[in-house]
């Protein structure tokens, strides 16, 4: 799979961008605040349908406009195929596959990429909500549909915590409807957990190999954080465990006003040698937990679709010593296309930037 074209119209500063892809390796440089994780994000955001930066998608429309546009061609299987998007600061949306309206399960599942920035360098020390995002839409790239669950899980959530806020101002307790609203989220909720469980499974085997070559002596092990789960790992245990908890603190739940069970708690943690790496491990360290991770993912997107990923590197070299940016530049095979942002070409070997496409940015547009 490879990006052949990008266009980009009133997307952030982007007023107007077209840019030729047609080649494994491209490079954008350009000072800060020019535009050229922009340009990343919108590629991003065509294989996604969302921002790894805001959830307010009215924030990508530059502001001088009343919408923005992302159109790419892509080749897939030896097939090109065009994908467009628009949307309006009314909010309406529209998205085609070869100019034709589609779903979005169907646009999601066209287009896959991982992208490295230099926030997720921080994943390790950051809050579990940031370490839940980049699980789930590291999951999503695989099973699209996994939007579709973590969407209904948050909707029906929502609607209980409003129950029990109506509850503590006199309204009436119905009790049958505090029974529905956990049953569906027992039934979402268990499957978010088992997907999450499951996939971490595969990326913990293929990372911990990656993180020893990096660290050569240090031993990564990754645990799925779920406060109610005691290693429960098939379906109907999950669900079993789920509705227990959920009766135990049924009065805490109408106490606080909220949800205080279920996937939207849990967290993601990470063992270098049986230490807690968020507590005990080095920034270093840290950051090579990341970057196993993130090559990981390609590795698993390619397994489980068939399709080798896009890999948009941000900005993210120049934060890695050179051990840790050699180790990533040599791990890239010849058959994923990778774009890359930097402030300039500095970092890179010349014998790297030979076969290398080279875009300067500035601005919001390509000099």
């Amino acid at each position: 799979m490879k990006l052949l074209n990008l266009k980009l119209i009133n997307y952030r500063n982007c007023k107007n961008i077209e840019l030729d892809l047609h080649s494994d390796k491209i490079l954008i440089i350009g000072k800060n605040a020019q535009g050229k994780t922009n340009i990343l994000e919108s590629i991003y955001f065509l294989s996604t349908l969302k921002s790894p930066r805001t959830s307010n998608n009215i924030e990508l429309i530059n502001f001088d406009a009343e919408k923005t546009e992302i159109d790419a061609d892509i080749i897939k299987a030896d097939t090109e195929i065009e994908l467009g998007y628009i949307y309006t600061k009314e909010k309406t949306r529209e998205i085609k596959i070869n100019r034709v309206k589609t779903r979005p399960k169907d646009f999601k599942s066209v287009l896959k990429t991982v992208l490295f920035s230099t926030t997720d360098l921080l994943l390790l020390r950051g809050n579990p909500s940031d370490r839940r995002d980049w699980l789930d839409r590291a999951i999503s790239q695989i099973y699209p549909a996994y939007d579709d669950r973590l969407s209904k899980y948050d909707k029906i959530r929502i609607q209980k915590n409003n129950f029990l806020k109506d509850l503590a101002k006199g309204n009436t307790f119905d009790e049958t409807l505090l029974e529905v609203y956990n049953e569906q989220l027992v039934i979402t909720g268990s499957n978010i957990i088992f997907l999450r469980k499951k996939f971490l499974k595969e990326i913990e085997r293929i990372a911990k190999e990656k993180h020893r070559i990096i660290s050569e002596t240090e031993e990564l092990k990754i645990d799925y954080d779920c406060s109610f789960l005691n290693g429960e790992t098939e379906l109907d245990q999950i669900v079993g465990r789920f509705k227990q908890t959920l009766e135990e603190r049924r009065i805490e739940e109408i106490r606080r006003c909220q949800a205080c069970v279920g996937p939207h708690r849990d967290d993601i943690i990470f063992y270098i040698n049986e230490n807690e790496a968020t507590k005990f491990a080095s920034q270093g360290q840290q950051r090579t937990v990341v970057l196993a991770l993130k090559l990981s993912e390609l590795d698993i997107i390619t397994d489980k679709t068939g399709d080798e990923p896009v890999l948009l590197l941000d900005d993210v070299l120049a934060e890695l010593d050179d051990i840790r940016q050699n180790y990533l530049l040599k791990s890239i095979n010849d058959r994923t296309q990778t774009i890359i942002t930097s402030v300039d070409t500095v970092l890179f070997e010349e014998e790297f930037l030979k076969d290398v496409k080279i875009y300067k940015i500035e601005n919001g547009s390509i000099k």
